[in-house]
């Protein structure tokens, strides 16, 4: 542990950002986006002797925003003042727009100088955020539109009978909502495979429009799935209320916000059930737990988006929380990118995130094998 013995500051000595895309196996798609890659922007922050680890899912052109506009900023101040140096870079972004890449750029560096604080302190990150639940549930997160039946089946069958996680969700809204039958048939699908005791959710990512999402929401209710993710676009606030008074369902959204005035916009719209928030977009574990507070204000749970090994520590200390999304593409790539105490196991269907002992999230950027995919 490396206490301020003298009172003084300790330093953030430098910031470092690199950008790494790794392949998916197949391509990959949803209802309104396709992929066969994923970019990881890497930061690390460096003060007394040791150094923090952050990430974000962003364009490779996040790691040159950070170096930049934020390494400047961050560099010579206390390295234990993580809210003043979270206010200072979101102020150093006013003219390229908080909105998208630079909030993306604030979030990887603001979890690397909160894993830098934990590690200067000695102690995991929840132990220093504050426990309030050390068992933090997840869900098993994939099933995409682009994938045959047969993958659908081997991924449920993976994380429901083999890892025994009771909660998983797939994609719908195939083709921009244009496949409704072949949506409907594949949430069957996921139904007969997982049995009656395992929640069943679906993700829309925005595709459909009011009025079919409503039809294929009372679908749905036959299926018994209990968390209707994006049934229309998350811009669509009325349309998401309604859909929320007239459907079984939990309705979800949120993963695209990218400051707190996003969250308050849908909270007091009456928008979800549940509120949806990625620290690696919105701004950080810094803002995430003012996303988290804003929900228990509205008395509404916070569910947290992929970036399981961002979101377990901050997760475990939140009275409102109801699950970290165990994403397929995020839940293979952060093994790959990073080693340590801190890989966690979601056998159960919940993880530990302080049960190693290890201080901060307890990664660390694998030095060897990884710079194949370096791309910034």
């Amino acid at each position: 542990m490396r206490a301020r013995e003298d009172g003084g500051d300790i330093p953030v000595e430098r910031i470092e950002a690199a950008a790494y895309t790794v392949p998916t196996e197949v391509p990959e798609g949803d209802g309104t986006l396709a992929w066969d890659a994923t970019t990881a922007v890497v930061v690390e922050a460096w003060a007394g002797g040791v150094h923090g680890l952050g990430w974000t899912y962003a364009p490779a052109a996040t790691a040159h925003l950070v170096r930049e506009l934020l390494a400047g900023v961050v560099t010579g101040r206390d390295a234990f003042g993580v809210a003043g140096l979270h206010e200072s870079m979101c102020r150093a972004v006013r003219n390229a727009g908080r909105p998208g890449v630079a909030s993306c750029a604030i979030s990887a560096v603001d979890v690397a100088l909160w894993d830098l604080k934990a590690r200067l302190l000695g102690l995991p990150l929840a132990d220093l955020l504050g426990v309030v639940c050390p068992e933090v549930p997840v869900y098993g997160s994939g099933g995409f539109t682009t994938e045959p039946d047969t993958r659908l089946r081997a991924q449920l069958e993976s994380w429901v009978h083999g890892l025994h996680i009771p909660r998983v969700k797939i994609k719908i809204g195939q083709d921009r909502g244009r496949a409704a039958g072949r949506d409907l048939a594949r949430v069957a699908l996921a139904r007969q495979v997982i049995g009656p005791d395992a929640e069943l959710y679906v993700d829309a990512n925005g595709a459909y429009a009011r009025g079919q999402a409503l039809r294929v929401g009372r679908e749905l209710s036959a299926y018994e799935v209990c968390w209707f993710e994006e049934p229309v676009s998350s811009d669509d606030l009325a349309g998401l209320r309604m859909l929320r008074d007239r459907l079984d369902s939990d309705v979800a959204a949120g993963e695209y916000g990218y400051d707190l005035p996003y969250f308050a916009r849908m909270t007091d719209a009456g928008a979800v059930d549940c509120l949806q928030a990625d620290a690696t977009r919105c701004g950080g574990i810094t803002e995430w737990l003012r996303v988290a507070a804003l929900a228990r204000a509205r008395g509404l749970e916070l569910s947290a988006h992929c970036a399981p090994h961002v979101h377990a520590h901050p997760a475990a200390c939140v009275p409102n929380f109801r699950h970290v999304e165990w994403f397929r593409d995020h839940a293979r790539l952060e093994p790959l990118l990073f080693e340590g105490e801190g890989l966690l196991d979601p056998s159960g269907g919940t993880v530990r995130p302080a049960a190693s002992g290890a201080p901060g999230l307890g990664l660390a950027l694998r030095r060897s094998g990884v710079e194949e995919y370096r791309v910034a």
